[in-house]
């Protein structure tokens, strides 16, 4: 038996990242340092390191012990994952607290590993790249809250302004007002006026990093009855936000719609994310809050990559991992990206470039359900893709991915695909995806799925009509059952069909 899964990309030495936070100890491995990291391991432990520091000034006995405890747990597990090359990060309680270090320096004892202690300004810068790395050409503020501070920092692209920290994590707010909501709202107002952080947003996206932000974001989604469970790049209108915190403020946490599905632990601290929140979209006035489900970790990972690799899209990088892992030829699917340029180019139809990157990814993507039953594959592929843990897409251009997917496995009509999935698509994107669907539809019935084959049958429109060349050598391939799907192409984009065999 092969020692590596088949399922695994050749992609170096897997990695992993241990994060001692102010609410929780996380360990998260990575198949390897990639544009696009894929975790292979993933846990978290809620201990409240951050929990009274402000006021006690030390780390408690129990959080301390609990997070060792889950240390080691870690230490052995990268052990049996082979995993030699492991970050440690210790941020804001280890920080603050005056007996940080001495907990730190068992730390290193537990791990076997050196412990970065991260300023809050390295943590801002962190976990702006987190979101660089993950969301495509973002432009905005990002804010990671945690359990002791909450970090703002200006992001546009790649580039990053001046990152600053702050002692408004949950629990640190919960510490600092004596668990009054009312004191909390003050003490937040107080610390962001004037802040140039604060002013940066308006108008622009505020990306929301940090656990108690997921939670929040999560409620929502389940509130409103999201058709996608997939928390990256899941976005709140700005009004709708304050609306919901608002909420989130006044109410009892038990109280709340599908509250089972956030930990008990992190339940205290919804109202003090809420009004975080809140006060950043009142004085922000930001267009949206983007949730991203990237951060400090990853921006760690993104700092190491060199400019080439940081310059990779990391939509189209995963959608290549997925069509090396799991098509029948990766050759073809990018023959496709190239078949489907041609075509694209001839039709009268507009295509901006995010249009194109969207069709590329779908192009390597098209085949990746072909082992799944052939009544199933078109369903299979359609939760493959709407559930991916995808970077640098958000949920309109997943539902693009996965409807022009399907439609190439279901056909054109859409009583067999997800109504829920279209609604996250505009008109224009569903009927892009029907038509890439149909091109589809023809290229693998002309070539099988094996490559070699697109680069001599192109697709084209030209006086009027849509046309396939077929070469001499393949001109059997220009049957009855391909001309119909032709015709079927060529009548949702005006066309006429016909073949052109023999030159």
């Amino acid at each position: 038996m092969p020692e590596l899964a088949q399922g695994r990309l050749k992609v170096g030495a897997p990695v992993a990242i241990i994060d001692i936070g102010s609410n929780s100890v996380r360990l998260v491995a990575y198949e390897g340092q990639t544009r696009s990291p894929t975790p292979i391991f993933n846990e978290k432990v809620l201990c409240g390191l951050g929990r009274n520091v402000l006021t006690t000034g030390k780390l408690a006995s129990e959080a301390m012990e609990k997070a060792l405890s889950a240390l080691a747990r870690f230490r052995v597990l990268c052990q049996v994952m082979k995993i030699e090359e492991v970050r440690v990060l210790a941020t804001a309680a280890a920080r603050d607290a005056a007996n940080g270090a001495e907990f730190l320096a068992r730390c290193e004892q537990v791990t076997g590993q050196p412990v970065e202690l991260i300023s809050g300004k390295r943590e801002a810068k962190l976990s702006a790249l987190g979101v660089a790395s993950g969301i495509w050409k973002p432009d905005g503020v990002v804010g990671d809250l945690g359990g002791g501070s909450l970090e703002l920092i200006e992001v546009k692209g790649q580039k990053l302004g001046s990152g600053v920290t702050l002692p408004l994590g949950g629990l640190a707010l919960q510490d600092r007002s004596g668990g009054s909501v009312k004191k909390a709202v003050k003490l937040v107002r107080d610390a962001f006026e004037g802040l140039p952080q604060i002013e940066a947003a308006k108008g622009r996206a505020f990306y929301a990093v940090g656990g108690t932000w997921r939670a929040l974001a999560r409620l929502h989604m389940k509130q409103r009855g999201y058709p996608l469970h997939v928390m990256h790049n899941y976005v709140i209108p700005a009004r709708d936000a304050v609306d919901f915190a608002r909420l989130v403020e006044r109410v009892e946490a038990e109280t709340l719609d599908s509250i089972e599905s956030i930990s008990a632990a992190r339940r205290p601290l919804l109202a003090y994310g809420a009004l975080v929140l809140e006060q950043i979209i009142r004085m922000a006035k930001p267009s949206e809050v983007v949730v991203s489900a990237m951060g400090v970790r990853e921006g760690l990972l993104f700092e190491q990559l060199d400019d080439a690799q940081r310059a990779e899209d990391p939509l189209l990088a995963m959608a290549r991992e997925l069509n090396v892992l799991r098509s029948r030829s990766p050759r073809h699917g990018e023959e496709l990206c190239a078949w489907t340029d041609r075509f694209m180019a001839s039709t009268s139809l507009d295509e901006t470039a995010e249009d194109k990157r969207l069709r590329h990814a779908a192009c390597l993507l098209a085949d990746i359900g072909w082992r799944a039953h052939p009544d199933y594959r078109g369903e299979q592929s359609l939760n493959i893709i709407a559930h991916a843990g995808f970077a640098g897409v958000d949920h309109p251009g997943r539902a693009y991915l996965a409807l022009a997917v399907a439609y190439r496995h279901l056909g054109l009509s859409d009583d067999q695909v997800s109504p829920r999935l279209r609604e996250l698509a505009s008109p224009r994107m569903i009927d892009r995806a029907r038509i890439l669907g149909a091109a589809m539809r023809v290229a693998y019935l002309v070539s099988a799925g094996m490559p070699g084959v697109l680069p001599r049958t192109p697709l084209h429109c030209a006086h009027g009509q849509l046309q396939v060349d077929v070469p001499r050598d393949l001109a059997a391939l220009a049957n009855d059952r391909l001309f119909n799907r032709l015709k079927a192409l060529a009548r949702i984009i005006g066309r006429t069909p016909k073949f052109q065999v023999g030159q």
